[in-house]
């Protein structure tokens, strides 16, 4: 069996829901053909999708460094790089007290890497409406309604953060009419 069978192989597995099988198919179509980009980058894409983030990175990797000219493989990288900022981020947030500083350089960092990712456009927002810095988090629950309209996460943190910015408005009002 060639690498190409392999990887008919592994779609008709992800076809079937089985992806677990399909990596093993583009695993198998790997040892075979271990310098041919493309089935490093199928792989990743896969790995991924079922939440083997440090395995997509490997092969996100090895996909971009055997053939470094392709923005496709590139892009790969960088989204499975971004997702992986994320889950640093979140162990970040999840810490007493939440290191929000650093969460901002990673996400931002990450937005540069996958600026269609609305995670984490959600979670920019949501730190800075932690920090009570409603304008900037308006402004990324803005961005990431831009990419998805009808995210409902997106929605509830736009409306929360214009909510408060009303609130706050209105106390500085209070505060300059006394």
């Amino acid at each position: 069996m060639d690498g190409e069978s392999c990887i008919k192989k592994a779609y008709e597995a992800i076809l079937n829901g089985d992806y677990e099988q399909a990596i093993g198919w583009f695993e198998h179509a790997i040892e075979l053909e271990p310098d041919h980009a493309s089935h490093h980058y199928k792989c990743s894409i896969t790995c991924l999708r079922s939440g083997k983030s440090q395995k997509a990175l490997y092969h996100a990797e090895r996909a971009a460094a055997l053939d470094p000219g392709s923005d496709e493989y590139r892009f790969q990288l960088q989204t499975v790089q971004a997702k992986l900022l994320v889950r640093e981020v979140e162990a970040l947030l999840g810490r007493t007290p939440p290191e929000t500083d650093s969460a901002i350089e990673k996400l931002k960092f990450a937005s540069t890497l996958d600026p269609l990712n609305v995670e984490v456009l959600l979670l920019l927002g949501a730190v800075y409406a932690s920090q009570d810095r409603y304008e900037e988090a308006a402004e990324y629950a803005r961005e990431a309604m831009k990419l998805d309209p009808h995210h409902s996460a997106a929605q509830r943190l736009l409306a929360d953060v214009n909510r408060k910015l009303r609130g706050t408005f209105r106390t500085i009002v209070r505060k300059k009419r006394r």
